[in-house]
């Protein structure tokens, strides 16, 4: 039951936690880039940016079961000498630690008004680095055999489009129809490069033919993993995709809230199709538990921080 518990909270943590990191990228990215799209975004990216460093703090939940999460952490799974040089519970802490404290202190820059283009330049080669990590570390080594050169890509596009999908979700009622065309845009092609390179990933794998990579998708060709991948696929993909399409869709704000909603959706069940078929059953209730207790700490932190910066404005006016 203890093992269930940790192996929920880390799916439930790798879905929730796609927001706020992915809410980081984006407003990096505008640093560098700015346009009219960053200010759009910012009253719904910036609350879920402010949420990193709880990301960082949440993530110890892992630590306690990581045996239970990972079999590498009980010297089994993966070769010898990737369990001495790399799959150690001391290095992979490591690399979680400097990750989501990095993580947290760019958050803390772009909150504060000071990550300037190279600021926001240096974080996001910092992020492209630490994602390939621990896109590795938190999710594929669940199941060590298998790897994916194009993986780190496919997570760091996934918590993109989750930040644009949260960003629709969330969007205020002053948003406009431009605003909202520009909304619809970018996430059409965080879309398009999710499905990409999904689909080129398989291509790749499937032609390679190589025992472990095809005994990793045989696996999650079973039921009822196939099931709940084309139930993300349409949810998250398909369904989302041809909404997008049409113009009307595109300058509704009330309709993209809608397409949002389905594509967060999908992207939680593409999460939990690739981690939960190397865990036993009871992973996925306690999942979802976690993911509402995650919810409930979210509400929480958001309640504090509202209520700091009422007292904060209060003491300057004093």
């Amino acid at each position: 039951m203890s093992d269930a518990l940790f192996r929920g909270w880390l799916l439930a943590w790798i879905v929730w936690s796609a927001v706020p990191v992915g809410a980081l990228v984006l407003t990096l990215i505008h640093a560098v880039t700015g346009g009219r799209w960053g200010e759009v975004l910012a009253p719904a990216l910036r609350p879920a940016i402010t949420l990193v460093p709880l990301v960082a703090l949440t993530f110890l939940g892992v630590v306690p079961g990581l045996e239970a999460a990972f079999p590498w952490a009980a010297g089994t799974g993966a070769q010898p000498d990737v369990l001495r040089y790399y799959l150690d519970p001391a290095l992979f802490g490591a690399r979680a630690a400097v990750t989501l404290v990095g993580w947290s202190v760019l958050a803390f820059l772009c909150l504060t008004g000071r990550c300037g283009k190279l600021a926001a330049g240096l974080g996001l080669s910092f992020y492209g680095l630490t994602i390939s990590l621990v896109a590795v570390d938190w999710i594929l080594s669940v199941e060590p055999g298998f790897n994916s050169s194009a993986f780190p890509a496919d997570v760091a596009l996934h918590q993109i489009l989750a930040a644009l999908a949260f960003a629709a979700l969330a969007s205020p009622p002053s948003l406009d129809a431009r605003g909202a065309s520009d909304l619809a845009g970018l996430m059409l092609a965080a879309l398009l490069g999710v499905i990409y390179l999904e689909l080129m990933s398989y291509i790749v794998a499937w032609y390679g033919d190589l025992p472990p990579k095809a005994a990793w998708y045989l696996k999650r060709g079973e039921s009822p993993w196939s099931a709940v991948l084309v139930a993300s696929l349409v949810i998250g993909g398909v369904l989302p995709f041809f909404a997008l399409l049409f113009a009307t869709v595109r300058k509704s704000p009330a309709l993209l809230r809608g397409v949002g909603l389905l594509v967060l959706v999908g992207i939680a069940g593409h999460f939990a199709w690739l981690v939960l078929p190397a865990y036993g059953a009871g992973a996925g209730p306690a999942a979802m538990a976690a993911l509402f207790l995650l919810a409930g700490l979210t509400l929480l932190s958001s309640l504090a921080g509202r209520i700091l910066a009422r007292r904060t404005r209060r003491l300057r006016h004093v």
